[in-house]
């Protein structure tokens, strides 16, 4: 009896780190110190010192059930992209620069092809969001999950000087809300979206013209990544009073946890096309349109708080960075929270 016997395999998870070191390598930035293959990631903290005061910030996350898509679909490069974006995006909402990631797969089988996919899409994320893939584990548990499946996981850890936060404290009413497009469904709600479609490879390969793709291809599609949004605005010169990540919970719980309290924001559904998967989910599951925007981002994954002077500035800027945003909206005095009109 040895180790490979009892359901681990450490020859494949040799294999696995050599598949995945030119995916680690692409994302290094000049503070990763040392190289991969150590007991613990390293990451110089030297420029952070020029800083006036700076915070370290964190944020730790995963995809949640949208992993098993990626199992039916047998696709597997795009999930870690979900897993870093989910991290990162919580990190720029609060003003910050994403620094480093650390990624965690839990697997019941280690096939050194698959992982490296996974951790090619982590590195893709990674890329994205300018962040040094520095570690991660791939843990093999034999007998406690079935050998195809996984779960992936990250944490990310990034700075920002305490001057530039973004804290929301400064909203008033008048301010305006600048909704940032999502590129679909994210990595939230997948445990309704499986309860509304059959999640059958029939299923998902079935095409619809109002999606223009089949439905897993508009199901798996990963998470937008929006820390070059942030930073162009904030280079173009404007202060982002307030910033939301629209995940789970929706517009109804996400929008108010920027806002202090005496404000709300007042959201137009009529300012921007409801993207054809959140239709399409709506129809087919029947679900009332309150539930929909309590659960998913309905099109809008990143909503931003600005002086209203600073609209067309804020709007170019992210135009510059690929992304399509709408104004959506202001904030009004009030009780705190969201109200759709």
């Amino acid at each position: 009896m040895d180790y490979k016997n009892a359901g681990v395999d450490i020859e494949a998870g040799y294999r696995s780190v050599e598949l995945m070191k030119d995916a680690v390598k692409s994302t290094a930035r000049p503070e990763v110190l040392g190289g991969i293959g150590g007991f613990a990631g390293a990451f110089s903290l030297a420029k952070i010192k020029e800083m006036e005061d700076p915070v370290l910030l964190s944020g730790t996350d995963g995809c949640g059930t949208k992993v098993k898509l990626a199992f039916l679909m047998d696709k597997h490069d795009t999930i870690g992209i979900d897993a870093v974006a989910m991290c990162v995006n919580d990190i720029a909402c609060s003003g910050g620069e994403p620094l480093f990631f650390l990624d965690y797969i839990a697997c019941g089988k280690n096939y050194p092809e698959k992982i490296a996919a996974i951790v090619g899409g982590v590195a893709e994320g990674c890329r994205q969001s300018e962040a040094a893939l520095v570690g991660g584990e791939t843990a093999e548990h034999p007998g406690l999950m079935p050998e195809d499946e996984y779960d992936l996981a990250g944490f990310a850890v990034g700075v920002v000087d305490r001057k530039d936060m973004i804290t929301g404290d400064n909203i008033k009413p008048g301010d305006t809300l600048i909704g940032i497009a999502s590129t679909g469904v994210h990595s939230n709600g997948f445990s309704l979206v499986r309860k509304v479609f059959e999640m059958t490879k029939e299923s998902l390969d079935t095409y619809y013209d109002e999606l223009g793709k089949t439905l897993g291809e508009a199901l798996i599609e990963p998470t937008r990544i929006y820390v070059k949004a942030l930073k162009a605005v904030k280079a173009a010169g404007v202060t982002v009073k307030g910033c939301s990540h629209i995940t789970g919970g929706g517009f109804y719980e996400n929008i108010p946890r920027m806002l202090p309290d005496g404000v709300k924001a007042v959201v137009n559904k009529g300012s921007y096309e409801v993207p054809a998967i959140f239709k399409l989910l709506q129809s087919k599951g029947n679900i009332e349109e309150k539930m929909m925007y309590n659960t998913y981002n309905m099109g809008i994954g990143m909503v931003l708080a600005i002086d209203p002077a600073d609209k067309d500035k804020v709007l170019e800027a992210l135009k510059s960075t690929g992304d399509t945003a709408y104004v959506i909206g202001e904030v009004q005095a009030g009780e705190k929270g969201v109200e759709l009109c």
